[in-house]
């Protein structure tokens, strides 16, 4: 593929930041926007040029994305508690109606939505098992279990819209539970690592996470810019990536050589505590421990099936393990495990 001139929202975020690695490491020259006062250490090295702003100014995505060929749209307020969700439904529904229109009146060759497999249906039972989910499940608002997931639910309807009612050219993907290095913030699920290395996981709360490594997700991107059909949706996620948390400690246990937890919480004592918590932080403000909406949505084995992605627009399927390894090996040498 020529030299495109990329548009990428949320690039100082975990993906975005990754995607620009990879976009430069592609020959393409990148546009950045990045929040006031975010962490930009995910960008070191890249040469990409940085845009401070916001996705709510209209006019400053006008002006910046006029001329991009491709334009990625990841930036996304990601949260399970918030003392007041107003925001997040700002920022991902109608700041991605701003990016989505901006890039249209451009012209854009191709628009990437960065949506999440929270809006995709969850897998069901079939003879005892989980058969992972695809993207043809069906799904509706009501299926939603949290005000992360409502947003990037109605984020893609706003998509899936202005691709079918003005023909705007949008692909989106979904991409799983991305584990790697660049993790700056870090995620909930970057966390997880972080509290495990510095031995802060007592005790665990079983669940099922579909991971990938998040350079997948990064060329996944450009691959949906690509080769992806508009108006079409891609679960970014590992064939192999489907875990039980039991599975992810013991690979984190290999990995580092530092003990799994062996206990494990009961879901109904993890609800209570999460209701407990939850009531401290509506006094207090500060994020709970354990928000009810990460508790409930533990309670489903989030496992999903990358196959169409990998099919029709060739995802890289890098192990599993391999990414948790980077993601230790990252997280060690900035300085976020105490030694």
């Amino acid at each position: 593929m020529n030299n495109m001139k990329c548009f990428v929202t949320g690039a100082s975020g975990f993906i975005g930041s990754n995607l620009v690695h990879e976009l430069v490491a592609h020959g393409h020259s990148v546009k950045a926007l990045v929040r006031a006062g975010s962490n930009l250490s995910g960008l070191d090295g890249t040469h990409a040029q940085l845009v401070t702003g916001d996705v709510l100014d209209r006019k400053l995505l006008e002006r910046e994305v006029d001329g991009c060929d491709w334009c990625f749209h990841t930036a996304a307020i990601y949260q399970l508690w918030m003392p007041d969700y107003a925001p997040m439904y700002e920022a991902n529904v109608e700041g991605t109606r701003n990016v989505l229109e901006a890039a249209g009146k451009a012209g854009c060759i191709r628009t990437v939505y960065t949506s999440t497999v929270g809006c995709i249906g969850l897998p069901k039972e079939k003879d005892g098992k989980i058969v992972p989910a695809n993207e043809g499940e069906k799904v509706s608002e009501g299926d939603m279990t949290n005000d992360y997931k409502r947003s990037k639910f109605r984020a893609e309807g706003v998509a899936i819209d202005l691709f079918r009612k003005r023909g705007l050219p949008i692909v989106i993907v979904n991409p799983s539970a991305p584990v790697g290095p660049r993790d700056a913030k870090p995620t909930p699920t970057g966390q997880i690592i972080v509290d495990y290395l510095n031995r802060k996981l007592p005790a665990y709360l079983e669940t099922g996470l579909n991971w990938v490594h998040v350079r997948d997700v990064a060329a996944g991107h450009i691959l949906a810019a690509e080769k992806g059909v508009i108006g079409e949706r891609y679960i970014l996620g590992n064939m192999q990536g489907n875990w039980t948390m039991e599975e992810t400690l013991a690979a984190l246990q290999e990995i580092t050589g530092i003990a799994a937890p062996k206990t494990k919480i009961p879901h109904w004592v993890a609800l209570v505590a999460a209701h407990v918590n939850e009531g401290t932080s509506f006094f207090t403000k500060n994020p709970p421990k354990a928000p009810l909406a990460g508790v409930r949505m533990a309670k489903e084995k989030m496992w999903f099936n990358p196959a169409k992605a990998v099919r029709e627009l060739g995802l890289p399927q890098t192990p599993p393990k391999q990414a948790f390894a980077d993601a230790v090996e990252w997280f060690r040498k900035n300085g976020y495990a105490n030694k």
